[in-house]
């Protein structure tokens, strides 16, 4: 029973806090001590960071799936799936099935075999951390975000501005679709079947599972006292217990101890090789005290961000401008690197106060699908923040400090003079000038007291401010053009009208 209790407990913080993380837009948990995203499994070995690694492996040979049952927020998740079916069917039953041991060695096969082929997005679909950090942020956060416009309007009706309204909008159609998917996979899944995901898809799950035969201490049958009454199997949410051979499958059982407290015989334990003796009395437990916070929402669709038109070149008329490179955010390198490393867990998506990164759809490529880009259309890059590159868990942004930021040339501007309100309105404007922190847009005499924009790329840093503030319509007469390779933006002093090669920028 406390054993019980102790590893709900441990889940509810965890799943909390890591789920608040994402929901948080206001800035109330500071990212910069916030850990839990950074000791999951995956994020951990491909940021290099071994040592966390290397105790989650010795946590597991001790004492078994402890990171399935108290860490993993996927799995928390179908825990919470499961406890709410319960209350609703509380006659439904689990029983004992076999392994699927085609399947789970396939899937993860496929997963190791394409990453190393250079595809991430098999890894990125199926990696749990990954895939339940896309739901909150596509799912949970706006409706979380609705919620908070509506109390804003209530309070602010009674004098009180504890809220404040903050705009509410779906990042990419494509992302929110996969994201509805691995939803209503997973709660279809863990309602009907408890743990099936992880005991058959999730390539942690398949890591852990098979190191956990070699635990320390492990959920088992002493076949002395066992009456094969069945009460352990039916409490197996992992159906991993077969009550009628006395046997349970250590690669599936998640540690959630559901099967002490069902014994009443004293016929199941968890404890060390030869001991007998469960480490906490077998109690039968009341269902009704166990407390999960859970969220489960829906949002409606919305018309995805602009899509890239078709010609590069200038015509005599307005036209629009097809970016060569996609611009990947600060921190990356380069779109190589980040596409090795990220697992598009979009956490740098959710706590991006400027709301300038979205989901790739095609950008990358198919392989980087999902993968985070710099978009400007509801926004654009902080001269001054380095907020995705703090919060990342992979590395795939390495972390930044401000001075590096101000230097950082992620893209560089481009000006379409037959786009812009002062050639074809012969009126003034100047926007793109007075957003520019740089520089590297200024207006010069153009006409009849009128200036024009004059663009040098070689001070810009691609922060998109003058794209996203640019009135011109229906296409802006002046966008950033993403670099392959980040680079290092030269000082406004010491650059000329010529075109200059800028230095790669290393970390």
């Amino acid at each position: 029973m406390k054993l019980q209790i102790l590893r709900v407990v441990l889940a509810i913080i965890s799943f909390s806090l890591l789920t608040f993380f994402f929901l948080d837009f206001a800035g109330l948990f500071p990212q910069q001590y916030f850990t839990l995203a950074k000791i999951q499994f995956f994020p951990a070995l491909l940021s290099g960071m071994f040592g966390i690694v290397a105790v989650l492996l010795a946590l597991t040979l001790i004492f078994g799936r402890v990171y399935c049952s108290m860490i993993c927020p996927f799995g928390i998740f179908m825990d919470v799936v499961t406890w709410f079916r319960k209350r609703f069917q509380p006659k439904m039953k689990a029983s004992y099935s076999k392994e699927k041991k085609w399947l789970r060695f396939g899937t993860l096969i496929v997963v190791v075999g394409s990453y190393s082929a250079g595809v991430t997005a098999v890894l990125s679909l199926l990696e749990p951390y990954s895939a339940y950090g896309r739901i909150v942020t596509h799912i949970f956060r706006p409706v979380y975000m609705a919620g908070n416009n509506l109390l804003a309007s209530v309070f602010n009706q009674l004098g009180s501005y504890t809220f404040y309204h903050t705009n509410v909008f779906i990042h990419s159609i494509t992302s929110l679709l996969i994201a509805l998917a691995t939803l209503s996979l997973v709660v279809i899944l863990a309602a009907l079947y408890g743990r099936t995901w992880c005991n058959t898809v999730c390539p942690v799950g398949t890591i852990f599972g098979y190191l956990s035969k070699l635990s320390l201490f492990k959920v088992r049958i002493n076949k002395n006292t066992c009456i094969g009454c069945g009460l352990c199997e039916k409490a197996c949410k992992a159906s991993c217990i077969d009550s009628q051979g006395k046997i349970i499958d250590q690669s599936r059982c998640v540690a959630c101890y559901n099967c002490l407290t069902s014994c009443k015989k004293g016929g199941i334990s968890y404890c060390l090789p030869g001991k007998k003796q469960p480490l906490s009395k077998p109690v039968p437990v009341d269902e009704s005290k166990r407390r999960f916070v859970g969220t489960l929402a829906a949002t409606t669709l919305a018309i995805p961000a602009t899509l890239v038109a078709q010609n590069l070149n200038l015509p005599s008329s307005k036209t629009s401008y097809k970016k060569q490179y996609p611009l990947s955010p600060p921190g990356s390198c380069s779109s190589e690197h980040l596409l090795r490393h990220c697992t598009a867990c979009h956490l740098c998506i959710a706590k991006c106060p400027s709301n300038v990164l979205k989901p790739a759809f095609l950008e990358y490529g198919l392989e980087g699908i999902m993968q985070p880009v710099m978009d400007f259309e509801h926004g654009f890059c902080n001269y001054d923040c380095t907020v995705c590159s703090e919060v990342c868990p992979t590395d795939a942004l390495f972390k930044l400090t401000i001075e590096e930021k101000h230097t950082l040339q992620m893209g560089r501007v481009v000006f379409i003079k037959n786009n812009c309100v002062v050639f074809t309105d012969e009126t003034s404007c100047g926007a793109c000038s007075e957003h520019c922190p740089t520089q590297a847009v200024e207006m010069v005499p153009y006409k009849d007291n009128l200036t024009i924009p004059s663009i040098n790329p070689d001070i810009c840093v691609g922060c998109g401010g003058c794209e996203y503030i640019c009135p011109a319509t229906p296409y802006k007469a002046i966008h950033v053009e993403g670099n392959p390779v980040h680079l290092e933006a030269k000082p406004y002093e010491e650059t000329d009208n010529e075109e200059v090669v800028p230095d790669s920028f290393g970390f």
